[in-house]
């Protein structure tokens, strides 16, 4: 599924703060690119490598002999800097295509209602929390995890909680059959995270995360219930959003509606 447009209601304020996290998102992947023959060298070196973590040491130690010499990048010191870098670096145009259309659907509502600053704090957490999450599942493990996706789960929970009624314009695939329809962002989002889940428990083995590409599902999920825990806490304190209807009932907006 592939969302193409929400409708939560009116919007108070610009995000800025959404809108600058994918113009740096962007940003990082040309200079990825730009790297040519040393791109894999780029991702050792800026990616979280959850072994290197682990053991406190640089990753650009753990692949000395498929590195170039003298190593052209300065690497992060200390090692857990490599949690930052990492989430703002992605391995290919589908991985930071999918992340920032995800981000842009549904993170400007989530900043509307944090606030810009709580919005940015609340981004940084979640991503943190993916990064130890997937690190404590595989601390062992050399391949390098890079991405916005365990941040932008964080920000999907928090729609999830803020905004379970809104309405989002969704391109389904069945099979051979393709349709565009319009469903409701929990049952949306809801999918998405059971998808994640399960196919984290089938990465476990070793076997099943060489055939799925090495994704780090678990940093998606670690990122979803950091962002959950969050979004529940906050709900209470946070001004009604503009144009209630939209949403379901709630024990603080009785007067709200599916």
């Amino acid at each position: 599924m592939i969302p193409l447009k929400d409708y939560p209601g009116q919007r108070r304020r610009f995000p800025f703060v959404t809108s600058t996290l994918i113009a740096i998102n962007i940003g990082v992947f040309l200079l990825e690119l730009r790297q040519g023959a040393l791109t894999q060298a780029f991702i050792f070196a800026y990616g979280l490598v959850p072994a290197a973590l682990t053991h406190n040491i640089p990753q650009t130690m753990l692949f000395a002999s498929q590195l170039p010499q003298p190593f052209p990048y300065q690497t992060p010191n200390p090692v857990w800097l490599t949690i930052f870098t990492s989430m703002f670096m992605h391995a290919g145009w589908l991985h930071i295509g999918g992340n920032m259309l995800f981000l842009y659907i549904f993170g400007d509502n989530v900043e509307d209602r944090m606030g810009h600053l709580g919005y940015f704090i609340f981004y940084l957490f979640c991503g943190i929390v993916a990064a130890l999450a997937q690190t404590f599942v595989d601390p062992t493990s050399t391949i390098p995890s890079l991405g916005a996706s365990g941040a932008i789960a964080g920000v999907l929970a928090a729609y999830a909680v803020f905004f379970p009624g809104a309405r989002v314009r969704t391109l389904i695939f069945l099979g051979i059959f393709i349709t565009i329809t319009s469903i409701s962002a929990i049952i949306l989002i809801g999918v998405w995270f059971a998808l994640q889940f399960f196919s984290g428990v089938a990465a476990l083995s070793s076997d099943s995360q060489q055939a799925m590409g090495g994704i780090a599902y678990f940093a998606h999920v670690g990122g979803f219930v950091a962002g959950l825990v969050i979004a529940l806490l906050l709900r209470p304190l946070l001004p009604a959003p503009q144009r209630r209807n939209t949403y379901p009932r709630w024990p603080r907006y009785p007067e709200d509606r599916w």
